[in-house]
């Protein structure tokens, strides 16, 4: 049993840092539509309808679907200084309960967006904007979506923890 917890692991980080490394293309293709945003606007004094809602819209599903490899590499923001005055034995008990913490906290969003995610798929909702886009119904599964990413990844790095394997975090510990 334990190996197979211990494969769980491994697989869930593989999709996490594939999937990470997918977002990076997302905000490289932000970069683009601002840009050209740019150009249209004061080149050429015609702005566009889409930039900003795709702008947003790209970054947003970055950085929802990026939070399985954020949390695979343990690279949430960290009070280091609180690692440091209580030594590693003890931070390593903080982890476990920042990862409990955290997977109690993301079940309870996943409960509260599951509703309007599914009310959506029925009823799609637009943006009301020029662009009049899907983009609420599509951010809303989203976010259930980065939700279950990153309750698997917790799932990955909880078994990690309980069998001593857990990666070195940003602090160096």
């Amino acid at each position: 049993m334990r190996d197979l917890f211990a494969r769980y692991a491994v697989m869930m980080d593989r999709v996490s840092v594939f999937i990470g490394h997918g977002c990076s293309v997302l905000f490289f293709a932000c970069i683009i539509a601002s840009a050209l945003e740019v150009v249209m606007r004061y080149g050429f004094d015609s702005p566009t309808t889409w930039s900003t809602e795709l702008s947003m819209t790209l970054c947003a599903t970055a950085w929802v679907l990026a939070v399985g490899y954020v949390t695979e590499r343990q690279r949430h923001i960290s009070i280091t200084m609180l690692e440091i005055l209580v030594g590693e034995r003890v931070w390593h008990i903080f982890r476990l309960v920042q990862l409990l913490a955290s997977a109690i906290a993301i079940a309870v969003l996943a409960r509260a967006v599951w509703g309007p995610a599914l009310k959506v798929l029925a009823r799609p909702e637009y943006s009301g904007t020029a662009m009049n886009s899907m983009q609420p119904s599509y951010l809303k599964v989203l976010l259930l979506v980065g939700c279950v990413l990153y309750l698997l990844q917790l799932a990955a790095n909880i078994i990690r923890w309980f069998q001593g394997t857990e990666k070195e975090t940003a602090g160096g510990h």
